[in-house]
């Protein structure tokens, strides 16, 4: 089975095409500045790159240029369209309703409207992604695959806020959670390299990037999670606050005269890495800014390592023990001090650091030989659990 995976932004497009039952990536792209001017760059396995700057009007046009070079005599990797045997694609946000993934009807795509208000800047965006793809393969089978699915094991006591229960009753409000396609691959790669059962694992899954949380994962299901009712909770990221105090909100608007937007906007878009360090929200620009002796650059990953290692602590608490970490996303796979940095401190929990065997950005176990729990080092790859998932159903 041929499944191409489509990740859709407001303005953008990811896609991969691949076969589950090898794992084979066919080709691979990303369409950019989507209704604005546009540029796709197509990566088709052993081939050419297509990488130039294209009129994308929409999303549906978008679609049509991907299938144009899958199919394209030079850059393509299929005969024909209909060789696509399944669309698997990325939604962001479920809500309660979606506690796996589904083959998309009107159904699905109405209960994924109805979560807009819980992800207004993602969920529309899936939506067009879909109704794009609809248009262009209307006789092509669909799959949604959720972020938020994987954490709806999480208990009451886990996901419930110490606010009025009619906000939940009423307003859905609770902890969702996100990144839970990559926490559910990588901990499921974890127990294959250290050769143990998922289900007698309990794993913190640290998925480190300009987004990121941490993830507890008891016996292969998600018990906690550091994102909330919005990514914006848990940890700094690169533009995000993670959890502050929630007077803080008002306080700013009172002060600054800000309208409840603008402190969104604060602290979705201004705040992290980049409100704290004044440089930039990407950590390899925090690195050398510090290694220049930036003070503030500093601090902003100091924060951000203290951060993740109460995280871990917690997640440990919560599963009563912890048999290993894991690291991935782009700073977690590729920021060996950053790793080194967070896992300081945590030999109380049997968790021992190699500093050698930790200077890679490859998939490896980089724990001591004589450490009781593992660390280790797993390139994410949400795109294959897509099309495993697309796969399952379908064959179904």
């Amino acid at each position: 089975m041929k499944v191409l995976v489509i990740n859709a932004g407001s303005s953008s497009l990811k896609y991969q095409l691949m076969v589950p039952d090898t794992r084979e990536v066919l080709a691979k792209g990303l369409c950019e500045r989507i209704g604005i001017d546009g540029h796709l760059k197509h990566q088709p396995t052993d081939k050419d790159v297509f990488d130039a700057d294209i009129d994308l009007p929409n999303h549906e046009a978008a679609i049509k240029e991907v299938l144009n070079l899958l199919t394209h005599n030079h850059y393509g990797v299929i005969a024909d369209v209909s060789e696509i045997d399944a669309v698997g694609h990325r939604v962001v946000h479920g809500g309660e309703d979606f506690t796996q993934s589904v083959v998309i009807d009107e159904k699905v795509i109405k209960g994924i409207e109805d979560c807009i208000p819980l992800a207004p800047l993602h969920n529309p965006a899936n939506i067009t992604g879909i109704r794009a793809c609809q248009d262009v393969m209307p006789n092509t089978p669909m799959v949604g695959v959720f972020d938020t699915a994987f954490h709806q094991t999480i208990p009451p006591k886990g996901y419930m806020y110490a606010l009025p229960y009619r906000y939940y009753t009423e307003n859905k409000v609770r902890r969702y959670g996100f990144h839970g396609t990559s926490h559910d691959y990588v901990s499921k790669r974890a127990a294959e390299l250290c050769g143990r059962p998922i289900e007698e694992l309990r794993l913190v899954s640290c998925h480190l990037g300009n987004g990121a949380s941490t993830c507890a994962i008891q016996y292969g299901k998600s018990i906690d999670t550091s994102m909330g009712l919005t990514p914006t909770d848990g940890l700094p990221m690169g533009t995000r606050s993670g959890a502050i105090d929630p007077s803080i909100t008002e306080y700013i608007s009172r002060v600054r005269g800000y309208s409840p937007e603008r402190v969104a906007g604060v602290l979705n878009k201004e705040s992290g890495m980049l409100g704290l360090s004044g440089v930039s929200s990407d950590f390899r620009d925090l690195e050398k800014a510090a290694e220049e002796g930036n003070e503030r650059a500093e601090l902003a990953m100091d924060i951000f390592c203290y951060k993740v290692t109460k995280r871990i602590g917690s997640g440990a608490a919560a599963m009563g023990g912890i048999d290993g970490v894991i690291f991935t996303a782009g700073v977690g796979e590729n920021a060996p001090t950053i790793r080194e940095k967070i896992m300081e401190g945590l030999e109380f929990m049997g968790l021992y650091i190699d500093k050698e065997k930790n200077k890679t950005r490859d998939e490896a176990i980089v724990s001591t030989d004589d450490s009781p729990g593992i660390i280790f080092v797993i390139p994410t790859n949400e795109e294959l659990m897509i099309a495993l998932d697309t796969e399952r159903l379908l064959k179904d």
